[in-house]
């Protein structure tokens, strides 16, 4: 442990299961922005808090066979927090799927997480600007809600009855008082 995950042979991948997991060289622009969205929403409201939020490229060390590069997580046990990144589960992780990386967020990287103690997990999907919501239950992360944009011509379809009942804000359950607009995530994507 201690070697920067992101940058072993100037290539970036994560270790699942024991097993090297590569990763794109490079993220598109929606996953980019989605993540700094992300990290822009926590780092505004966690300012001056406990809790640290931890954007993009910082190593996680959960165990020797799992050593992930989040997108995103929330720490709120600072002793978590070392030089060369975190060690333990942090309380909120955030991953932004890829074509490249999707299967092993929704399958592997999602049963590591719960199996060290992850409290929520968040798999955002940048194409069709969705956020899916895992709370952890009884050592498993299970699906509590799924929020999404609507687009304009979805809402001109709707009935005002029907515009009404769509969800516009979140809130993460870390947080009471932290009500997070979906609109927010996917803000200048495309």
């Amino acid at each position: 442990m201690g070697e920067n995950l992101a940058y072993r042979d100037d290539r970036r991948q994560e270790l699942i299961n024991g097993e090297i997991a590569m990763m794109p060289p490079r993220p598109s622009w929606n996953h980019n922005r989605v993540a700094f969205n992300i990290a822009h929403i926590f780092e505004k409201y966690l300012y001056g808090k406990k809790c640290t939020p931890i954007a993009d490229g910082m190593d996680l060390y959960l165990t020797e066979e799992n050593q992930f590069i989040p997108d995103f997580m929330v720490v709120c046990d600072p002793d978590k927090i070392k030089l060369d990144g975190v060690h333990g589960a942090p309380d909120l992780v955030a991953e932004v799927l890829s074509p490249s990386t999707m299967r092993n967020d929704k399958t592997s990287k999602k049963d590591v997480y719960a199996r060290c103690g992850v409290g929520e997990y968040w798999l955002v999907n940048p194409v069709d600007k969705s956020i899916e919501v895992y709370l952890l239950k009884d050592s498993e992360l299970v699906l509590h809600d799924i929020y999404a944009m609507r687009s304009d011509w979805e809402l001109a379809k709707m009935s005002e009855e029907e515009k009404a009942a769509v969800v516009t804000h979140f809130k993460c359950s870390l947080f009471d008082d932290l009500n997070i607009p979906v609109e927010d995530i996917f803000y200048r994507t495309f």
